[in-house]
């Protein structure tokens, strides 16, 4: 029921993900009558179950209130789905707070781990990095950013089966910079069995080669929504000039297999589904504001994380290192 476009968005592309696949079933949770009119033929597909709800999270509500007055809600009964062992993982394109807070209250942290945070896969040059916190967490101590330096390797060997190299942001690559929070988390990285490769600049996300790059929340959330705008106005700007006249527009026509190619290649719905890792069980945000392609794409980061273990991998993984003091 959440997002911008809810069952009109989230239907068809729980119908597409049953399409691409042979083993996945999924839960609909929601108000079951109006599931039903957007199923159409697809209500009796054997690998489909409906589960009511009678409320829902408004994507402007306050997390406080969807925790404490929206008990019923479609975001609330699907994380239940999750915590009942009925379902191994939910996806949600709902109120990212509301979402947090709630996974965290329902299905709380895995032993030796502070708090959950928002990690996702962006595009870059060569590949793709991963990158957090997107913004569950605005203020972090150094020993967070060791913790999330874990969940973000650990994750990445897992559906990638290799073990990645971690950086820390920070707005240079000396020793010396950075605050005192990101000097001590540098610290507690370079003691760690990680392949730390220490400090990273901005320019990393997008044209460096570290497979996990560390942040507090409200850098990391700059830097995604940075790179959604920028993708963005490239293509508007790319738009305006071939239509500017008859020979631009020629120019274009010879241009399009170029295009197109880099139109995929820098498509952010490819990218959709940020993983909010930490938790005991599986939980996928999709953006908001996707369409039928981001929202499949969701599903799919959903199955590739249960498939691949990152739970049972995350819980080996803090169990060797202990529990960080924080």
């Amino acid at each position: 029921m959440g997002g911008d476009f809810g069952l009109d968005v989230t239907i068809p592309a729980a119908i597409s993900a049953l399409d691409e696949t042979h083993d996945v079933n999924l839960i609909l949770v929601g108000p079951v009558e109006d599931i039903k009119s957007h199923l159409g033929s697809r209500v009796s597909d054997a690998r489909l179950s409906l589960v009511n709800a009678t409320q829902v999270v408004g994507m402007d509500e306050s997390a406080a209130n969807a925790l404490r007055g929206k008990k019923d809600s479609s975001m609330r009964v699907a994380i239940n789905q999750v915590r009942n062992g009925k379902a191994q993982a939910c996806v949600s394109a709902g109120n990212t707070g509301a979402l947090m807070a709630t996974a965290r209250f329902v299905l709380k942290t895995l032993p030796g781990i502070s708090r959950p945070a928002i990690v996702t896969a962006l595009p870059r040059a060569q590949g793709r990095v991963h990158v957090l916190d997107l913004g569950a967490n605005v203020d972090v101590p150094a020993e967070i950013l060791f913790q999330f330096g874990v969940m973000g390797a650990t994750l990445v060997r897992c559906i990638e089966n290799r073990e990645p190299t971690v950086g820390l942001l920070n707005l240079g690559v000396e020793d010396i910079k950075g605050s005192d929070t990101i000097r001590r988390a540098s610290e507690l990285f370079r003691d760690s069995p990680l392949n730390y490769i220490g400090f990273v600049e901005g320019d990393e996300i997008f044209n460096g080669t570290v497979d996990v790059i560390v942040c507090d929340g409200f850098s990391g959330n700059v830097a995604l929504k940075t790179s959604e705008g920028l993708a963005q106005m490239i293509r508007a700007m790319l738009k305006e000039e071939y239509s500017r006249n008859l020979l631009t527009r020629l120019a274009g026509m010879f241009s399009m297999p170029v295009l197109r190619s880099l139109g995929k290649r820098m498509d952010h719905r490819r990218y959709n589904g940020a993983s909010l890792v930490g938790l005991r069980g599986t939980v996928i945000k999709s953006h908001g504001g996707t369409d039928v392609l981001g929202y499949a794409k969701a599903i799919d980061v959903a199955v590739t994380e249960v498939r691949n273990r990152v739970i049972e991998n995350l819980e080996a993984a803090f169990g060797e290192i202990g529990e960080v003091a924080v």
